[in-house]
C-alpha cells in the first residue's frame, strides 16, 4: 500500500508549464499557432524500472502517461509486454485490436496482452487533463513502445 500511496503522490506532484508568446515576433507567433494546431501527444514519465529478480529476461517498468486536453496518442504496440493500466485522472478513450471501443473513468483500470495492437487511446476532454498509472512486465531491452509504421 505505501508503494501506491508513492505513485499517486507522484502522480498529484506532475504539473504543466505554460509559455506566453506575446514578445515573440511576428513570424514567430505564426509559427506557434501551426504548432498549436497540431494534436497534442501523450508523455510518458519513468517511475521506475527494474529488472524482475525471479524471472530471467523480464523487467517491471511504471510510468505515467499524461494526456493534455484532446491529446491522442498514434496507433501503437508494447511488443511482448503485459501491460496494466489505472486511470488517475480524468477520461481516456481507448481500442484493443478488433474489441469495441472503451471508455475509462477516473479509477477504472485495464490490460492489454502481450502483442496487442493499441488501435486507439485518447482524452476525451478538450479541456481537462487525463493521467495513467501503466505498469510493464516486457522482456529486458525491449521498447516499451513502438508507433506504427506511417502510412
Amino acid at each position: 500500500m505505501p508503494i501506491a500511496a508513492g505513485l499517486l503522490a507522484v502522480a498529484t506532484l506532475t504539473a504543466a508549464t505554460a509559455c506566453s508568446t506575446s514578445d515573440q515576433p511576428t513570424h514567430a507567433k505564426a509559427q506557434a499557432a501551426v504548432v498549436a494546431s497540431t494534436a497534442p501527444a501523450e508523455t510518458l514519465t519513468l517511475l521506475l524500472q527494474q529488472a524482475l529478480p525471479n524471472v530471467k529476461g523480464k523487467t517491471f517498468t511504471s510510468a505515467i502517461v499524461a494526456f493534455p486536453p484532446g491529446a491522442k496518442a498514434l496507433p501503437h504496440r508494447h511488443g511482448q509486454a503485459f501491460v496494466y493500466a489505472y486511470v488517475l485522472e480524468g477520461t481516456v478513450r481507448s481500442k484493443l485490436d478488433d474489441k469495441p471501443v472503451t471508455t475509462y473513468h477516473q479509477g477504472e483500470n485495464w490490460v492489454e496482452q502481450p502483442g496487442a495492437h493499441h488501435v486507439l487511446t485518447e482524452n476525451t476532454s478538450r479541456t481537462k487533463p487525463a493521467k495513467l498509472l501503466v505498469v510493464f512486465v516486457s522482456n529486458t531491452g525491449e521498447k516499451l513502445k513502438v508507433n506504427d509504421p506511417a502510412s
